[in-house]
């Protein structure tokens, strides 16, 4: 499958990034964020959801767990739901809060904290692993289905890679 790695050295790297992963989204996507706190997990969706049309604030999701957004794919409107399942006390809560129903063809779907719901989420197309890399961050993305690799082609052509 595809994958790639690379630096964000500053803010600026990081919403360029968000951006083009908004050229490369899809409907039906399910991106995992993986990271401590403070990686920019949310500051790259921010910068995502952002680029794709949202024009409100974009909150980060950890009381609340997920937050709706209405994006543009393609011209479409999409809907996309940003989790963030740092404060989930077990997997059974994300099935309880009726999360699941969020997942589909049409939908994208980020989340942060995927292995606080580990065995009930969907399998991911995409997994990112970012982790703080002096004042900047590293980020290693990784397509776990052919909509995944499909999705991380068009990033590599959107970042000239």
């Amino acid at each position: 499958m595809q994958h790639f790695q690379t630096h964000l050295r500053d803010e600026a790297d990081t919403i360029a990034l968000g951006g083009a992963l908004a050229r490369a989204l899809a409907p039906g996507l399910a991106i995992y964020l993986h990271g401590d706190l403070g990686a920019g997990k949310t500051a790259l969706t921010r910068a995502m959801l952002q680029a794709a049309g949202h024009a409100g604030h974009v909150r980060s999701p950890t009381y609340t767990l997920a937050e709706p957004y209405t994006v543009q794919v393609g011209g479409q409107p999409v809907d996309a739901v940003h989790f963030d399942l740092y404060r989930l006390a077990s997997p059974e809560e994300f099935l309880d809060a009726g999360f699941r129903e969020y997942f589909g063809a049409n939908t994208i779907c980020i989340i942060e904290w995927p292995e606080k719901a580990e065995g009930v989420l969907p399998s991911p197309d995409i997994e990112m692993h970012l982790s703080i890399s002096g004042n900047g961050r590293d980020i290693k993305c990784e397509a776990l289905s052919v909509q995944g690799t499909q999705c991380l082609d068009r990033l590599k052509l959107a970042l000239n890679m």
